[in-house]
């Protein structure tokens, strides 16, 4: 085999490694669909309605849920820990019989606390499933989601407390 194409292949082969570990790493700093999240402790319900100024992205019904390590950090009013995880599933309402009742679905949305992975949002990870779906809604790495919850910096970044 010449110097050359030997050089080539070894070209070749460093970029595809480097290609595969930028896939990986870029996969490693994604927050995963939280399965299961309903049988955790259920911490708030809200409703955002019309004349709220986040009723345009977050108007619904929503459902606040912990982990383990979250719902600790919440009783105690401490930092988060890594592995925390809060989710909030957002659901469509209507009314009936005098009553506001769950619609369908909207969005499943999860911060996830790990401190090295998502450094440039405080050690937070952002990310909105569609509706029923897996599919990924946030596509700026959290960082507008981070923009707002960045007002809540006394709290970790947290908007929900928990009432005892």
């Amino acid at each position: 085999m010449k110097k050359s194409t030997s050089i080539g292949i070894l070209v070749l082969a460093a970029a595809s490694l480097a290609a595969g570990q930028a896939g990986e790493s870029l996969d490693a700093a994604t927050v995963k669909y939280p399965a299961g999240y309903r049988s955790w402790a259920h911490v708030k319900s809200m409703v955002i309605q019309p004349g709220h100024p986040l009723y345009d992205s977050f108007g619904g019904m929503h459902h606040i849920y912990a982990n383990p390590p979250a719902l600790e950090a919440l009783k105690s009013r401490r930092p988060y820990p890594d592995g925390a995880v809060l989710v909030f599933d957002l659901l469509e309402t209507r009314a009936e019989e005098e009553a506001i009742m769950e619609g369908p679905r909207k969005l499943v949305g999860v911060m996830e606390k790990n401190s090295k992975k998502f450094a440039a949002t405080a050690g937070w990870g952002f990310e909105g499933f569609r509706g029923d779906t897996e599919e990924r809604l946030v596509t700026d790495s959290g960082a507008a989601c981070f923009q707002c919850h960045a007002t809540q910096k006394q709290a970790d970044y947290v908007f929900c407390l928990y009432r005892k």
